[in-house]
C-alpha cells in the first residue's frame, strides 16, 4: 500500500482571496491571508513542539490539503426571514450571513447551496430567529461524496416544519437530482447543537462516500473527516505501517463507519472495530460484506472493550455486528499484535492509555486531531515508543490538524 502522492508540491501555495473575509463577514478561516505553505510550516512547528516530549523518530512530510474546494460537508445556518433565507453562518448579533459562494466548499456543495435558499423560500417558513426563540429553519447540512452524489439534511423546529418541508419533497428531488439522501431532523429545543435526537428520512438511508479502494455508508449522523482527499492519504498511511509492521490482529477503536479497519483487511490479518454508534457499525458491516474482507464489527464502549479483553476487570455492554464473511473466523476476544485509535478531541483518556501501556500490544497507530492530547496520551504510555509521525493537514486556512503517529513497544 502506498501514501496518495499529494503534497505540498503539487498544493496552490498562495492565498485564497475571500471577499466575506475581507469585508469583515465571516473569519472562520483565520489563516486565510496567510501564505498556504507558511500555514504548513507554522503547524509543523507548533506539532512538532507539542510532541517534543515524545520525540517521534522520523517526521514524514505533511500531507497538504489544498487552497480551496476541499471541504466535504458544510453545515450552514438559516438565517434572515420567510422568503429570503440565508445559509452561511449568523453574525455576532444572531443575523444570517449568506455564504453560498464560499470558496472552501467542494463545487457540488458550492452549486446547490442557490438552489436549497430558493427551495426554503418557496416554503414559505421562517427561519429560526435566537433571539426571539421562534421560527422553524435552524440548519441545513449538506454532504458531498466524490461521486457527486449529496446528503441533505435540513433542522427545524417543531412538527410544522417537518410537515411542511415533507410535503414538498417531490419537488425537492427534482430540483436536486444529485440528493441520494434526504432527511429531516427535528431539534425543539434552544440550544448550542446542530441537531436533535429525531430523524425522519425523506429518501434513501446513507451516502456512499467513493474513496479510492473502499466505499463508505455515511448516515445523516455519521462522523467522516472533512476533507476527502486528505482522508484518502490519511487511510492509505495508516494502512501502510499497520502493513509495514506484518499485524496479524488488528483492532480498530473509535472506528466510526470502518475507515481504518477496512483499509486495513486483507487476507491475512484479522479486523475488528469497535464504536458507539450502532448505526455506524451498521454502515461498517455494509461495506465489509460488499467488499468481501474478513472484518467484524462491534458496538459498545471502546475503553470498555479493551479493558475487558486486554486483562482488565469489567465488563462490555456490547452489540456483537460481524460482517458474514468474518464470523466464523474472529474470536472478540484475541489478543491484538496492532491497535488502531483514532479518538475525539480529548484523546483516549487516562484509562485506556493505562489499559494499553499494560496490555503488552506491540504497536499502536494513534490518529489524532488534536496535538495537546495526543501528548498527554502518550506521557501515559512510556513503555512505547514514537517509530513515525506525519500531519495531515484536514482543515487548511486554521490552526486545527490532523497527526498520525505509528508507536512501538519497546
Amino acid at each position: 500500500m502506498t501514501t496518495l502522492p499529494l503534497s505540498l508540491a503539487s498544493a496552490d501555495h498562495g492565498r485564497l482571496h475571500c471577499g466575506y473575509f475581507e469585508r469583515g463577514k465571516c473569519r472562520s478561516c483565520a489563516l486565510i491571508e496567510t501564505p498556504y505553505e507558511q500555514q504548513i510550516t507554522d503547524k509543523e512547528s507548533w506539532c512538532r513542539e507539542t510532541l517534543a516530549e515524545a520525540a517521534p523518530r522520523e517526521w514524514l512530510p505533511t500531507f497538504a490539503g489544498g487552497v480551496r474546494d476541499f471541504r466535504n460537508r458544510a453545515k450552514l445556518a438559516v438565517g434572515g426571514s420567510a422568503g429570503h433565507a440565508t445559509l452561511g453562518i449568523l453574525d455576532q448579533e444572531f443575523h444570517g450571513v449568506d455564504l453560498r459562494d464560499c470558496g472552501i466548499q467542494a463545487p457540488a456543495i458550492r452549486a446547490v447551496i442557490p438552489v436549497l435558499a430558493e427551495f426554503l423560500d418557496g416554503t414559505g417558513l421562517e427561519p429560526y430567529d435566537v433571539v426571539a426563540r421562534r421560527g422553524e429553519l435552524k440548519f441545513v447540512h449538506v454532504t458531498a461524496a466524490p461521486s457527486g452524489e449529496l446528503m441533505i439534511r435540513f433542522v427545524v423546529r417543531t412538527q410544522h416544519g417537518l410537515d411542511v418541508l415533507r410535503s414538498r419533497k417531490g419537488p425537492l428531488f427534482e430540483l436536486v437530482p444529485a440528493a441520494s439522501v434526504v432527511s429531516v431532523n427535528l431539534l425543539p429545543e434552544h440550544k448550542a447543537v446542530l441537531e436533535g435526537s429525531r430523524e425522519e428520512m425523506f429518501r434513501g438511508e446513507s451516502l456512499r462516500m467513493n474513496l479510492d479502494r473502499v466505499d463508505l455508508h455515511l448516515r445523516p449522523q455519521s462522523f467522516f473527516q472533512t476533507n476527502t482527499a486528505v482522508a484518502i492519504g490519511l487511510y492509505n498511511q495508516v494502512a501502510e505501517w499497520v502493513d509495514s509492521v506484518e499485524a496479524k490482529n488488528l483492532w480498530d477503536l473509535y472506528c466510526g463507519v470502518g475507515g481504518f479497519a477496512l483499509y486495513c483487511a486483507d487476507s491475512s490479518r484479522h479486523v475488528t472495530g469497535v464504536e458507539i454508534s450502532e448505526q455506524a457499525i451498521e454502515s461498517a458491516k455494509i461495506s465489509a460484506s460488499e467488499l468481501g474482507i474478513d472484518a467484524r464489527f462491534l458496538a459498545g464502549d471502546a475503553t470498555e472493550f479493551a479493558e475487558e479483553h486486554l486483562g482488565g476487570a469489567g465488563s462490555s455492554p456490547l452489540v456483537d455486528v460481524p460482517a458474514s464473511c468474518a464470523e466464523e473466523h474472529l474470536a472478540t476476544d484475541e489478543r491484538p499484535d496492532c491497535v488502531v485509535v483514532n479518538p475525539p478531541r480529548r484523546g483516549i483518556g487516562a484509562k485506556l492509555s493505562s489499559v494499553l501501556e499494560d496490555s503488552g500490544v506491540e504497536h499502536i497507530v494513534y490518529s489524532s486531531c488534536n496535538p495537546v492530547s495526543l501528548a498527554k496520551d502518550l506521557a501515559r504510555m512510556p513503555s512505547y515508543t514514537v517509530e513515525r509521525a506525519r500531519i495531515f493537514d484536514m482543515f487548511p486556512h486554521t490552526k486545527h490538524l490532523e497527526v498520525a503517529a505509528l508507536l512501538r513497544r519497546q
